[in-house]
């Protein structure tokens, strides 16, 4: 498939383990199951998508770095990276593809450190507080911005 019809999703820190870790705030679903569902859409609206998944900040500026060669868009949910990486700012900056950023829980109604998003003004837009459909709605967006 084209590159222009590829987007790549991008989890960050801890949401490995989604369904075990506060199922209150992040839903049960585990992250197979998110992705499961991301992939379902993604063949629906007849793209293709690569999901990857790091705890770690220097892999996930590695990957978002090295994007451009292979992707058209971008979908990040930076998880705590969102409210610390400058770095990550810089690389979705200097990526110079469209990003969509997700969250699973509403930001900016958690702890007032969460409030902020360091990659926000690096990104299309934000999609935050709808679960999984955060996802799904940023998968969207980013076929949109292609």
């Amino acid at each position: 498939m084209a590159k222009k019809r590829k987007i790549l999703v991008l989890h960050g820190p801890n949401l490995n383990l989604l369904g075990k870790r506060q199922p209150e705030i992040y839903g049960r679903l585990t992250l197979e199951q998110i992705n499961r569902r991301i992939l379902a859409l993604a063949r629906e609206l007849g793209v293709e998508v690569e999901i990857r998944q790091s705890n770690s900040e220097g892999e996930l500026v590695d990957w978002i770095q090295q994007a451009p060669k292979k992707f058209a868009a971008l979908v990040i949910n930076a998880a705590a990276y969102t409210h610390s990486s400058v770095a990550l700012r810089d690389a979705l900056t200097a990526a110079g593809i469209p990003a969509i950023e997700v969250h699973l829980s509403n930001i900016y109604k958690r702890e007032e450190f969460r409030k902020r998003s360091l990659i926000a003004e690096a990104v299309v837009g934000q999609i935050t507080g709808f679960g999984v459909s955060s996802y799904l709605l940023g998968l969207r967006a980013a076929v949109e911005a292609l």
